[in-house]
């Protein structure tokens, strides 16, 4: 899954192909350059694209940067959904958040990168409204999954409030350590250990 697919998935169509160009410019001037010291000057120059366009689609710089975190979460979450999908025990399901999780960061490390470096931006600025209200609607399906009465029992050691932390929270720290280029394995060779530990940390094993 290369960045280009996943803007044709998100953004089909002959139309959405200036959309997907200022995106995918865009996307890679933020992780050269940084989220502040990106300008829309630098964008447009890139794009070779009036300023006006690009504020037609995303208003400003925050509403840019908003629209491509927003991608990359629902990208993220229409994988984890598809792999949950398939989950049959509460084992299953624990190794198939973890591993949707780091398939996604192995198959899409610029939108990744770019993720964490933007989550704080988003969350504290214009668009966090926005983000909690797409997060609830995005989660829909995993709080019915980890709701769920037989679940619910299996997993009662373990605060409803943590369990994602210490599902996904070994998965998310080696993910975040590769992109920053300080180890070398990818995070998808050590799936499995990785969804191995998430479930002993809740499962008591």
């Amino acid at each position: 899954m290369e960045t280009s697919d996943l803007l044709e998935r998100c953004y089909p169509g002959r139309r959405a192909e200036l959309k997907r160009d200022i995106f995918r410019k865009a996307l890679t001037l933020f992780n050269e350059q940084g989220i502040e010291a990106t300008t829309i000057e630098m964008i447009r120059a890139e794009c070779d694209t009036s300023v006006g366009a690009i504020y037609h689609h995303f208003g400003n710089k925050e509403g840019l940067v908003a629209a491509l975190f927003f991608t990359a979460l629902d990208d993220q979450a229409r994988l984890r959904d598809s792999y949950l999908s398939d989950a049959k025990t509460t084992q299953e399901g624990v190794y198939a958040l973890v591993h949707s999780y780091v398939d996604w960061v192995d198959s899409q490390p610029e939108w990744a990168r770019f993720q964490y470096h933007a989550r704080f931006s988003v969350t504290k600025g214009p668009f966090k409204d926005e983000l909690a209200t797409r997060n609830k609607a995005r989660n829909k399906q995993l709080l019915e999954w980890l709701s769920a009465s037989a679940r619910g029992d299996e997993l009662k050691g373990s605060p409803a409030e943590l369990l994602l932390s210490l599902i996904i929270g070994q998965a998310d720290n080696y993910c975040r350590t590769w992109l920053s280029g300080r180890v070398k394995g990818s995070p998808k060779v050590y799936r499995d250990k990785l969804a191995h530990a998430a479930w002993r940390s809740i499962s008591g094993e």
